[in-house]
């Protein structure tokens, strides 16, 4: 399977304080990736790397073979990677059809593209169909969730980076978040997941890698991760 995205050796700090080391994964074309671990393990941080919202300190980003170390994040979006971040994030005081007119901005010239893009996300997700024209803000956060991964699947992103989508959410909500995750994927987009629920995580992707105090301590198929004394101790309890 060719490899998508390639992140080789990247450390990354916050000022002084290294919060990432070492860091060395890739994700294949058509692949759901996923990165597990405790609060402050790093895969946040390690994520937003990815999308260009941090720059490392050593290492290199390979994206689709050229080097996206030192790209920002709107010059990575056209590329082709898109963040979905962790607690949501809409734009509050604009509608549901606004937001997602601000994630088609690359095909803003393009009216036609633009509202075919925004069907087909209403589509996804009816009940963004019935809020089109009410403020995101005051939707619920299953709705607002719905809303920020439509959002970045407006530009049609090669690479989908989701921080956290299950955060907050009520379980029947994260089922069907997770079960549109899968969706994006058939449908030929590659997804890189960075979530704290290992159970979800583990039975959504095919490959996964375990950080622990900003360094991956384990990686390989999801099949055996789950069967690694380590992941099953500290995130899949024992039945």
């Amino acid at each position: 399977m060719a490899a998508l995205l390639q992140v080789e050796g990247i450390e990354l700090a916050y000022g002084d304080v290294a919060a990432c080391r070492d860091i060395s994964f890739h994700v294949g074309e058509g692949e759901i990736v996923t990165l597990i671990g405790a609060n402050g393990a790093g895969k946040s941080t390690t994520l937003r790397a990815v999308a260009g919202a941090m720059m490392p300190r050593r290492g290199r980003i390979l994206f689709r073979g050229n080097e996206v170390t030192r790209m920002r994040s709107h010059e990575r979006l056209l590329a082709g990677i898109a963040l979905v971040p962790e607690g949501r994030r809409v734009f509050p005081f604009l509608t549901v059809r606004e937001n997602l007119e601000m994630g088609g901005f690359k095909y803003r010239a393009d009216k036609a593209k633009t509202r075919m893009l925004i069907e087909r996300m209403m589509d996804m997700f009816p009940r963004l169909r019935e809020r089109s024209a009410q403020r995101a803000g005051t939707l619920s956060g299953g709705e607002q969730q719905m809303l920020v991964l439509c959002r970045a699947l407006m530009s049609e992103p090669v690479l989908l980076c989701m921080d956290e989508p299950s955060l907050g959410l009520a379980p029947l909500v994260v089922l069907e978040i997770f079960k549109s995750i899968r969706a994006i994927n058939r449908a030929g987009t590659s997804v890189l997941l960075v979530e704290q629920n290992a159970r979800y995580a583990l039975e959504t992707a095919s490959r996964g890698y375990v950080l622990q105090t900003g360094a991956i301590i384990a990686s390989g198929s999801c099949a055996a991760l789950k069967q690694d004394e380590r992941v099953k101790e500290a995130y899949l309890g024992r039945s």
